[in-house]
């Protein structure tokens, strides 16, 4: 995985490329720029007019990487007047590309991608494939052994863990947890300290990363009909119901957010997962079939007993770790990108 360092360094050139007409071309490393410092400052002129990019380097240009730089190109466009921000990775997919361009600033990834408009100039070269895939984290590191060790990390993130731990925590092998291990270090995600100690040091990206890979339709899920209206009161009977056949469950979604932060919004639907085959639960709820756009109770069948792992008890109810809760709004189609930063900012802190 390429440094922050290297990617500056290829940005640099490749910005000159894009520029072969520029003259007095500068560059100052790590300027600091008010109470922001950057990674890297490009003066140059073209056609008689000075221009500034402030260029900043994301190790895999992620979504969230992305909005973290957008709020410090903010303050940055406050302190140098008439500068451009622009966001550099080895890869800037879509999505990054449209928070940037949403906010009026540019970028440049090693693939081959890049939008730069300010002033008269206007670049834009869209569609290139990632030149570096292995930059981004493996599908194997999301696969459901794998992110056993994963929610296990993300759900104390500050503990400093030996492998054995690590393992027994996520009920996977040493061997395994030592390949999930070594992948997370290859992207400086953990850290090892003097006594080999593994340390989570970039949850977020490591939440991020999880989130972009994931939906929890990953999960099979049975919809039905209840005969009553979606209440705190209904939640109480599913749990009832699940804790008769001495199942495993936990509320997530929008249900498992109102038990964690308080929502402000009706609760419409109730989403659990249920260890084993929901029909009986069901059954003896007085649910009925029905289509999911229809149904107010969703029993979900885990992709992996995993899920289970972490859960919180919340007013007397289970509902699933943080992580996974983060995970299973961020793709949920009812605002579920707003639930879950909702959730991140008053309850996770990464």
């Amino acid at each position: 995985m390429l440094k922050s360092s290297d990617i500056r360094r290829q940005a640099a050139q490749r910005l000159k490329e894009l520029f072969p007409r520029a003259q007095g071309w500068e560059e100052v490393a790590d300027p600091k720029i008010g109470a922001q410092s950057a990674d890297l400052l490009v003066k140059f002129r073209l056609g008689g007019q000075e221009h500034v990019l402030v260029v900043e380097a994301a190790s895999l240009g992620q979504p969230r990487q992305i909005r973290a730089a957008v709020t410090r190109f903010e303050e940055i466009k406050r302190e140098v007047a008439g500068a451009y921000p622009v966001a550099t990775a080895v890869y800037i997919g879509p999505q990054s590309a449209r928070i940037l361009k949403t906010h009026g600033f540019g970028y440049v990834d090693l693939s081959g991608n890049c939008h730069l408009a300010f002033e008269n100039v206007l670049i834009e070269k869209e569609g290139k494939r990632n030149v570096r895939p292995s930059t981004r984290p493996l599908r194997s590191l999301f696969a459901p052994r794998a992110t056993r060790v994963v929610r296990v990390l993300l759900e104390d993130p500050g503990r400093a863990w030996r492998l054995e731990e690590l393992g027994k925590g996520a009920g996977v092998s040493l061997g395994h947890s030592h390949n999930v291990v070594k992948r997370l270090e290859d992207l400086r995600w953990v850290e090892r300290d003097g006594s080999q100690r593994i340390t989570l040091s970039k949850p977020a990206d490591l939440l991020d990363a999880w989130g972009d890979s994931y939906t929890y339709r990953s999960n099979e899920i049975a919809a039905y009909a209840a005969p009553e209206r979606v209440s705190r009161r209904l939640m109480a009977e599913v749990a009832r119901a699940i804790g008769v056949e001495e199942r495993r469950y936990a509320f997530t979604l929008a249900s498992g957010l109102s038990l964690v932060v308080a929502a402000s919004q009706r609760l419409a639907t109730i989403h659990a997962y249920v260890d084993g085959d929901p029909a009986p639960i069901a059954r003896a709820l007085g649910l009925r079939p029905a289509a999911e756009a229809d149904a107010t109770v969703h029993l979900l069948t885990p992709y992996d007993s995993g899920v289970f792992d972490g859960v919180l008890e919340k007013g007397g109810l289970k509902v699933a770790g943080l992580p996974q809760l983060y995970v299973d709004l961020l793709h949920y189609e009812r605002r579920g990108r707003e639930l879950a930063e909702h959730l991140r900012r008053e309850a996770m802190g990464y």
